[in-house]
């Protein structure tokens, strides 16, 4: 059973995709969106010219796309994917999957109502070194911390510190630190641990409106989490899962590649397992596999976890005054 898809944005996160998810089988490339006929077809061309749009309403009628991977600005997902889903195509929206909450709840609706798959692009928790993760959390004993940081330093902060905003913070877009990478420390923890009790956010400002990094700590009844995020400064720091028995060491928790737990008498034991396929690869075969046996919900990137990780960030924005134009839209 082929899936033909169609894609929206033509960014470098869509060619990573791509030679991702071309990986598959069952994969089919049937159409590129573009805002110009001249960049769509530079797209195409390098994927064996499949269909060009530039009119997104145009494209969602198209009975011949099953599916669409939406790369856009975050601000664009919420419009985009339920134009998408209200013309039954199923969406493999990247993340952060919108920019609040209320756009997120939205969309989830979108899907239910019009019986379709949804599910965010969140690769990290699809790895195979994130299953070795939770199936071997039981090790650690009773899990007291969680500690995760991805901090890294955007080549785009050098253009805005000699005047230019692009997008990564421009806040027209719904970016910034928290959005671009501290989900990838929040959701695999929800994942994990569910939702937190409490959240308390501090962070740093930059003059366009968004956030150049920050931290979070958050409560759990047993246990809490330590987040640090940053696209203004790198940190070298592994993620940890410290347990009673011993700590689980993961490189990076972005992308896992090696998985290690050092117990409390000293002895290691590698639990990494063997991946095959570069990391975009494993949302490709989750979202395809979901389509082919006629589910409608990942059970591991549910819409339950991208729900609650848009309302840890959308409280974590509130603490430290970081507001979306999105934010103030009534019609969601």
């Amino acid at each position: 059973m082929n899936i033909r898809f169609a894609i929206i944005g033509t960014n470098w996160i869509t060619e990573r995709f791509l030679q991702s998810a071309l990986e598959t089988e069952e994969f089919i490339l049937a159409a590129v969106y573009s805002r110009t006929e001249e960049k769509g077809r530079a797209f195409a061309a390098k994927y064996a010219d499949p269909k060009v749009y530039t009119d997104l309403e145009a494209m969602v009628q198209d009975d011949e796309i099953d599916a669409v991977y939406i790369a856009s600005p975050n601000s664009y997902h919420v419009d985009q994917a339920i134009l998408c889903m209200n013309h039954g195509k199923h969406v493999l929206c990247e993340k952060p999957m919108a920019s609040n909450a209320a756009e997120v709840a939205a969309m989830i609706e979108a899907a239910k109502n019009n019986d379709v798959l949804l599910m965010e692009a969140l690769k990290s928790t699809l790895m195979p070194n994130f299953k070795t993760v939770r199936d071997n959390l039981y090790k650690l004993g009773p899990i007291r911390r969680y500690f995760a940081s991805y901090c890294q330093y955007s080549s785009r902060y050098d253009a805005f510190k000699q005047g230019t905003v692009l997008n990564a913070f421009n806040p027209e877009y719904s970016n910034g630190s928290l959005m671009d990478l501290g989900i990838y420390c929040l959701y695999p923890m929800v994942t994990l641990f569910g939702k937190p009790d409490t959240v308390k956010a501090s962070g740093y400002m930059l003059s366009s409106g968004v956030d150049g990094e920050g931290s979070l700590l958050l409560s759990y009844p047993e246990m809490d989490a330590v987040i640090m995020h940053s696209k203004i400064s790198d940190s070298l720091a592994p993620t940890e899962i410290q347990g009673e028995n011993g700590t689980m060491i993961i490189d990076k928790i972005n992308q896992p590649y090696d998985v290690k737990i050092r117990y409390r008498d000293g002895t290691i034991e590698n639990v990494t397992q063997l991946q095959t396929h570069e990391s975009m690869y494993y949302e490709a075969r989750e979202f395809i596999d979901l389509i082919r046996c006629g589910e409608r919900e990942s059970s591991i990137n549910t819409h339950a976890n991208s729900l609650i990780t848009a309302e840890i960030m959308q409280e974590a924005r509130s603490q430290i005054g970081l507001r979306f134009p999105a934010d103030s839209r009534t019609d969601i």
